[in-house]
């Protein structure tokens, strides 16, 4: 299953997406715990997806719909592209950091930047670099052109200007757990 639904690409539209009452574009084909079909919508939990807007304008909380599968009674959930699975920033915000150190900019210097932690830069970083091997294997065999870029860095500044973090991680996610 894939867990991104990469189609809704911005707060505004999962919001309408959610609200509507026919729309089922979160409802996975099957459960990814045991392969039947014919999940249930199971009410909601909730996310505090919106960093970047101010108190008044906030779309927090957002409703992110859940599902359960009837045979096995275990639930799941579909997020869009804007919302990152198990993590607190969005992919934009993680794309701007990653950048940065990938052309050769500090810790320090990435964090006077972005205004974040010491502790987030370094946990982005070093989460790219232990799953950096495994990630190149699923993007380079969807995207061949990829496959030129020997190094790491130069593949992942690469990958970065082509085309936008969360959609790297929601092809992966089709083939792996990305976070």
């Amino acid at each position: 299953m894939h867990r991104i639904l990469s189609i809704v690409t911005t707060l505004e539209q999962h919001l309408i997406a959610v609200t509507c009452a026919d729309s089922d574009i979160y409802r996975p084909l099957a459960c990814p715990y045991c392969g039947m079909g014919g999940l249930w919508r199971h009410g909601c939990y909730y996310r505090k997806a919106d960093r970047c807007g101010m108190n008044s304008k906030s779309l927090n909380p957002v409703p992110v719909p859940r599902y359960l599968c009837p045979p096995c009674e275990r639930t799941c959930s579909r997020l869009p592209l804007c919302i990152a699975p198990r993590r607190w920033f969005d992919w934009a915000m993680q794309q701007v950091v990653l950048a940065l150190l990938l052309a050769g900019c500090s810790i320090h210097h990435c964090c006077r930047c972005t205004c974040r932690a010491r502790s987030t830069v370094r946990r982005w970083r070093d989460w790219l670099q232990s799953r950096s091997e495994e990630f190149c294997f699923y993007l380079r065999s969807r995207f061949p052109e990829l496959g030129r870029h020997a190094d790491r860095d130069a593949f992942w500044r690469h990958v970065i200007e082509g085309r936008s973090l969360a959609q790297a991680m929601a092809w992966l996610d089709r083939e792996l757990v990305v976070p």
